[in-house]
């Protein structure tokens, strides 16, 4: 079956997503599209029909071939100037590309390339909302200024060392970090964040949270942290994973009344007594608990201890109860 046969078009949508085309050239290209999807293809370069697409508002390149010299004539195509989203997710990219045509775009991936600095983020558009930068080799939190109505920042799998340079961004949701080399928690003053994640980076403490009060997911896992704080002022958190580190107890979690989820496995905490009053803020609330690979799950009376703490709880570590 030829790529005209198989192609599908639904409205003014084409989605091509793992054709693994080389090219376009035996594809028709409606000058009306709104959406192109070429995922999932072994394109190296642009094909100069999408420069014609003045309807165009969402384009994916994503997991495809391009380099910087595929991706470069983007930036002089004027009639696509009006694209909502553009998606280079997972190519050869070494640089951030020229996107300053885009004056009205929501959301830039640049995530999986080989991207070792944030330099030319300054020439996007201000009116971004979402900006993903994950997987690649940068080094340093820069250049961020103009985005004041950003709401999902993505640098995990990244190189960087500090938190920096985040001021600016007054409205942003969520702070995405994980596997970097973070030691300090610095947030630069924000307090909008409703999901945060620093799995897998070098922290020691969880003092800098405190002023997060909008703050409803936690992602903490994965780090060297001694001891639970800073985290009786986050009333409207949901969800807490601290798994994978080095707690001996739990605390500072008492006063959390919409506490859904606790990550608390793989650290060394040696006994269930006091849990109660620990958690006792969230006891009608909590349906799930983690506790595997602690001194104190080796309880005989492990699972029924906590079924009778948390009358709610549906999940005790992986086990789905009844």
């Amino acid at each position: 079956m030829d790529v005209d046969e198989k192609e599908e078009t639904q409205g003014e949508c084409l989605d091509l997503t793992s054709y693994q085309l080389h090219d376009l050239s035996e594809v028709d290209i409606p000058e009306t599209l709104e959406e192109l999807d070429l995922t999932a293809n072994r394109l190296t370069k642009l094909d100069p029909r999408i420069a014609l697409l003045s309807r165009l508002r969402k384009l994916s390149l994503r997991q495809n071939l391009f380099d910087d010299d595929g991706i470069e004539p983007v930036s002089g195509w004027n009639a696509i100037a009006g694209l909502l989203e553009l998606v280079l997710r997972d190519n050869k990219l070494t640089k951030i590309p020229d996107a300053s045509i885009f004056r009205s775009l929501l959301v830039f991936d640049v995530s999986f390339n080989e991207i070792s600095s944030l330099n030319g983020l300054s020439k996007v558009s201000s009116t971004l909302k979402e900006l993903y930068v994950s997987k690649n080799e940068v080094t340093k939190i820069e250049e961020l200024e103009q985005f004041h109505v950003l709401e999902i920042l993505e640098l995990g799998s990244n190189r960087l060392r500090i938190m920096e340079n985040l001021q600016a961004l007054t409205n942003l949701q969520e702070l995405w970090l994980g596997r970097n080399r973070i030691r300090t928690v610095n947030l630069c003053g924000l307090k909008s964040i409703r999901k945060l994640s620093l799995q897998s980076n070098r922290l020691t403490s969880m003092s800098g949270f405190e002023e997060c009060i909008a703050l409803e997911e936690l992602y903490l896992s994965h780090n060297g942290i001694e001891k639970m704080e800073g985290l009786s002022t986050l009333q409207n958190l949901r969800v807490l994973d601290i798994s994978s580190n080095k707690l001996i107890a739990i605390d500072n979690i008492e006063n959390l009344p919409r506490l859904e989820d606790l990550w608390l496995n793989d650290n060394q905490i040696a006994s269930l007594e006091g849990i109660e009053v620990a958690v006792s803020g969230s006891r009608e609330k909590l349906t799930t608990i983690y506790l595997e690979r602690n001194p104190c799950a080796s309880s005989p009376k492990y699972s029924s201890t906590l079924k009778q703490i948390f009358p709610n709880l549906q999940q005790i570590d992986s086990n789905i109860l009844m």
